[in-house]
């Protein structure tokens, strides 16, 4: 039988097929799914995400250790769901109205799962209405917004302007990035919570639904 700190490992190196096998063989022999995510697999992304900021890994380690990761977490997903299990929280993430970029987008997306969110992925040029429409009919604590482009920014401030006149301020917090954005400007438009990259959001995201780094 494999070890299921085999998955630790196979997560950290990025390793989707190995990541794969042993979570597969853990659930044969009768693991814990919640164990498993817990104990291996978000502590794997919690050292992945330390090796990014020491620039011991950079953007294709976060990748393949994501993808590794997403690989695992879909096998995982049913049981933990048949178990009960609740994720650290809920994140309603898309590129902001008329922004077509999606790659730091899915990246920050992955970390959020690999950190025990579940994240609902809205994709690109969305929406004010459409971030405040996917909270409510899915109970989301937070909106998650990018933008590539300084042009697109603006989507950032009628967004946030959105969940204020929808009443859910306070309920959901707001989270914005991107390369052109700024802690400045997240705080210029009144967002809960500014990370420059994908490690980052992840402990932005728990310290906004109250669960510490």
């Amino acid at each position: 039988m494999a070890d299921p700190a085999e998955l630790y490992e196979a997560i950290l190196t990025g390793n989707a097929r190995k990541a794969e096998e042993v979570t597969k063989a853990a659930l044969a022999a009768g693991a814990d799914p919640s164990e498993l995510l817990s104990k291996y697999m978000i502590p794997a992304m919690d050292e992945v995400g330390r090796l990014f900021e020491a620039n011991e890994y950079f953007v294709p380690e976060l990748l393949i250790a994501a993808r590794a990761m997403k690989g695992a977490l879909e096998i995982l997903r049913p049981k933990l769901v048949e178990s009960g299990a609740k994720p650290v929280g809920k994140v309603v993430i898309g590129t902001v109205r008329g922004d077509l970029h999606d790659i730091g987008k899915n990246l920050v997306a992955a970390m959020l799962e690999g950190g025990g969110f579940e994240v609902i992925d809205l994709g690109v040029d969305v929406s004010p209405e459409k971030f405040v429409e996917a909270v409510k009919d899915k109970g989301a604590q937070i909106i998650a917004m990018s933008a590539l482009l300084t042009t697109t920014m603006p989507g950032m401030r009628a967004t946030v302007e959105a969940v204020e006149q929808a009443g859910l301020k306070g309920a959901v917090k707001v989270m914005v990035g991107g390369a052109p954005v700024t802690q400045r400007y997240a705080d210029e438009i009144g967002a809960d919570g500014f990370s420059d990259n994908a490690s980052g959001a992840v402990r932005v995201a728990r310290e906004l639904v109250g669960t510490g780094k």
